[in-house]
């Protein structure tokens, strides 16, 4: 004789199994059955099974956690992200969600096979994985050098990268939670890999003027673009991304509100990586040079494209284009900056790094943390002082020079 509640658990060739009658996303009601080795077992899933038919909608079949993935990149991430953003998420997902646990249901999935997966992330060789070398060899043999050849070169991802493939996975399950696939965050609960910073000194203000000098001697295009980046702490897509009409050189400022990206093949135009990013900053003289002075450079480019210049092209009102009319690439500011670097004899450095050099330099004028803040449009004080405003070695040995003074 059967428990009160249990309803309708019966036996059946492989246990026992149950149904209950539940309430499709599509509003059809439809039995869903419940399979077990044992009556308790099967009691349990049918228990669950109602409290779930209780609360809402009830997907007739189990997703594998990579349809859904699939589905949320399109339905979520893509109308409501910026394009880099869903275009990471996508490749983070083909390139390592997919592979590794794309396959398992949602309803199985435990955080020890997430865990598990993390941590063959930091031992499985990528170039094997992903089969790059293979690829290579298969257009051209003469150009396997490694993998293809029986050689690993043991390219195994770092721990950063780690922690943002997780990210990913941790941002799909926060939305499966919300859809009542999942009862709790899974990919929260796991350790993903840990790491020291990587530290970037700083240019000195020697080294930065040195850096500039070179590039006005030599009459290089993008030399307002390296002055913006280290005189105003701008971002390389900021910078690439400023328009003439967000220029008043009377006035002395100028508006940051779009930035240029490339999403895979793709030069967009968009708004800035924040709300935060959005400002107006007054520049000084050096700034109001270099403007004017690309100003003149672009006219001369444009009269002798003649009808080659693009003006309806995307750069069209933006003040750094190439020699017609065309948006910079942020990939070409890259390699200019680190061949200006090689020209000046300066130590390399990332152009973002250069804009951690603004901050530096400010610190050791002793400009005050708000204004700093204000200037590199940080939402977070924390994050200007902590991450980007590291005192030179020149004002830290001045500083405990004083010190060892006063207790001398």
């Amino acid at each position: 004789m059967r428990p009160n509640g249990e309803g309708s658990i019966y036996p059946n060739r492989n246990g026992f199994a149950a149904y209950v009658w539940v309430t499709l996303p599509t509003g059809r009601r439809q039995r869903k059955y419940v399979y077990g080795q044992t009556r308790e077992v099967v009691h349990t899933k049918w228990v669950a099974l109602t409290q779930a038919a209780q609360r809402g909608p009830v997907q007739s079949s189990a997703l594998t956690l990579g349809q859904y993935m699939t589905s949320w990149l399109e339905d979520v991430i893509r109308p409501n992200s910026a394009p880099l953003t869903y275009s990471t998420y996508a490749t983070q997902f083909r390139v390592h969600i997919e592979p590794g646990l794309g396959g398992i249901r949602l309803d199985r999935l435990r955080v020890r096979d997430i865990q598990t997966w993390l941590n063959g992330l930091s031992t499985r060789c990528q170039c094997c994985a992903q089969g790059k070398d293979a690829r290579r060899a298969a257009k051209s043999p003469d150009s396997a050098r490694c993998c293809a050849k029986g050689q690993c070169c043991k390219s195994v991802l770092a721990a950063r990268s780690i922690r943002d493939v997780r990210t990913v996975l941790r941002s799909a399950c926060s939305s499966a939670m919300r859809d009542e696939y999942l009862d709790k965050n899974l990919a929260a609960l796991t350790q993903p890999p840990r790491s020291r910073p990587r530290k970037v000194k700083a240019w000195s203000s020697e080294e930065a003027r040195q850096f500039l000098e070179s590039a006005r001697k030599d009459g290089d295009s993008l030399y307002a673009a390296f002055v913006l980046v280290l005189c105003l702490g701008m971002r390389k897509g900021e910078v690439l991304g400023l328009m003439w009409d967000a220029v008043d050189l009377d006035a002395g400022e100028l508006t940051i509100n779009l930035q240029l990206q490339r999403v895979r093949r793709e030069l967009l135009l968009r708004e800035t990586k924040t709300e935060a990013s959005d400002g107006v900053l007054p520049y000084p003289e050096l700034v109001g040079v270099a403007l004017a002075q690309r100003a003149v450079e672009q006219d001369k480019d444009r009269v002798e494209a003649v009808e080659a210049w693009q003006a309806e092209a995307l750069g069209s009102g933006l003040v750094f284009t190439g020699r017609y009319g065309t948006p910079i690439d942020p990939r070409t500011l890259n390699r200019r900056f680190d061949a200006r670097c090689a020209t000046a004899g300066v130590r390399r450095l990332r152009v973002h790094d250069a804009r951690k050099t603004c901050a530096t330099l400010l610190v050791d004028l002793d400009v005050h943390p708000r204004v700093i803040m204000r200037v590199l449009r940080h939402a977070d004080v924390a994050v200007t002082m902590e991450v980007y405003a590291n005192a030179s070695a020149k004002s830290t040995r001045e500083a405990l020079r004083r010190l060892g003074e006063s207790l001398g």
